[in-house]
């Protein structure tokens, strides 16, 4: 082996990891004062899924979501009305979903940022009507609780729906969220998967009490997360 050879592995195996073991788990947050929670009690009826968030030269942090539902006009009134978020814009408009961007306020509680700073890592995030539904990986249980102390320093409401371990032979699956497992759980049960089919997916929108966008999009993930994990 050469001596730059050598001196590469040496670099590479220089970086901290924490790739092996940690937790995964999904939590539901509720504080009057989170991200566009004023909104989401004025509209129970769309889902709202966070694209991303960017923070430009002036200090603004501007955050696109994307936002599920079958009618968009009370979304709409309550945004203006939220005193977490400022200047709301329509981005785009889908068949499924519409695309908005709206900045951030001093008056919203963070807790995006606050995941980074206890060493986790965002996996998936949407709305509910009780909160936002979060699922984060963190390296240790240690700080899985750093995160919870700062939640209930600032009376934000944690509740655990489900936590996983995982060890040096984890296979790096994520868990489906609780809103996937009972979908798919529901569409199996009811025939959604036969030929021909038991349920359409406006049947099982009425059943679960969402949108069917809501359902479209839910299924297409929950189908892509379990052909990841059997199949790549």
């Amino acid at each position: 082996m050469s001596i730059e050879s050598t001196e590469f592995e040496h670099e590479r195996t220089s970086v901290r990891s924490q790739a092996d073991g940690g937790i995964v788990t999904q939590l539901r947050l509720d504080h009057s004062s989170l991200f566009l929670r004023p909104t989401l009690r004025r509209a129970p009826d769309v889902t709202v899924e966070p694209e991303y968030w960017t923070t430009i030269g002036t200090g603004r942090t501007l955050v696109f979501c994307s936002v599920f539902g079958d009618s968009f006009d009370g979304f709409e009134s309550a945004l203006e009305m939220d005193p977490t978020i400022s200047e709301p814009i329509l981005a785009d408009r889908y068949p499924d979903r519409r695309v908005y961007r709206v900045e951030l306020t001093s008056r919203a509680i963070p807790f995006i940022a606050q995941t980074a700073e206890s060493d986790g890592r965002l996996l998936e995030l949407s709305s509910s009507r009780d909160g936002w539904l979060v699922q984060l990986q963190f390296p240790s249980r240690d700080n899985l609780v750093a995160f919870n102390d700062y939640c209930r320093e600032r009376d934000i409401s944690v509740t655990v729906d489900h936590l996983r371990v995982s060890d040096d032979e984890d296979d790096g699956v994520v868990a489906l969220t609780e809103k996937q497992q009972e979908l798919l759980a529901v569409a199996y049960d009811e025939g959604y998967f036969d030929v021909p089919r038991g349920i359409s997916q406006d049947e099982l929108a009425d059943r679960l009490g969402v949108s069917k966008s809501a359902v479209s999009q839910r299924l297409r993930r929950a189908i892509g997360e379990l052909c990841a994990s059997k199949l790549c």
